[in-house]
């Protein structure tokens, strides 16, 4: 018997955002036939990984379908993985493939070796996430060739306006093109959406077909924590 795979995504009261992560869920679900794929979500949607895990009966892996540790993390998804049987993974990011997506929606959105990059993320008031958003945001440098600073629309760290400002300011008349570091489209995709840029790149899921890497990340993040505890039934 697999363990069974709970896969945990933030929530998000956007129609698009829904189908967007129902999507990669789906995918999940389709690579791994014989093992119960389940979703749960720590705000806004239900049930929540608490709820899934009470009605379990064996083991499972809570992965997050988030990018970052932080809250969510520390408290929801730990709490739901310390009954026994259970294991949580850790977040998608950082990992190269995230970055490889960023890229791709780079070029998707028409981006050129003169435009500024800057990159966006929701933000959140733990330092381990945003240490996480940083390495992120290096990665994604080396793979352009150029520096690209990070703002915030939610939690602490710099604001994307303030990034924004600066970028123009040593960019004149270069575009500013934001790398959209968010799951899926919703509340703050739509606040970066705002920001006194020229482009904006759509996020890692969206309404098109969903990206192989990511489906490959939530299989390995799913398979890692499955050997490293799930299986033996400890958490």
């Amino acid at each position: 018997m697999r363990p069974a795979l709970v896969a945990t995504s933030h929530g998000t009261s956007s129609p698009e955002g829904r189908r967007a992560v129902a999507a990669l869920v789906e995918a999940v679900r389709q690579r791994l036939p014989h093992v119960e794929v389940l979703d749960a979500f720590v705000d806004v949607q239900e049930p929540s990984p608490d709820a899934v895990m009470a009605r379990l009966r064996g083991p499972a892996v809570v992965v997050p379908l988030l990018l970052a540790p932080g809250f969510h993390v520390r408290v929801d998804i730990a709490r739901a993985a310390s009954v026994p049987g259970a294991s949580a993974a850790p977040t998608l990011a950082p990992d190269s493939r995230v970055v490889t997506v960023l890229v791709r929606r780079l070029l998707e959105a028409g981006t050129c070796d003169d435009d500024v990059v800057v990159m966006a993320s929701a933000g959140s008031s733990d330092d381990h996430a945003r240490a996480c958003f940083e390495e992120v945001a290096r990665d994604l440098s080396a793979a352009i060739g150029q520096i690209v600073p990070v703002g915030y629309v939610g939690g602490t760290g710099r604001p994307l306006d303030d990034v924004v400002a600066d970028a123009r300011a040593g960019g004149v008349d270069r575009r500013v093109v934001v790398s959209s570091l968010l799951m899926a489209p919703g509340f703050f995709h739509d606040r970066i959406a705002h920001a006194d840029v020229d482009v904006v790149t759509r996020p890692l899921l969206d309404d098109g077909p969903v990206d192989t890497r990511l489906v490959d990340l939530v299989l390995e993040r799913y398979s890692d924590a499955a050997a490293q505890g799930a299986w033996s039934g400890t958490g």
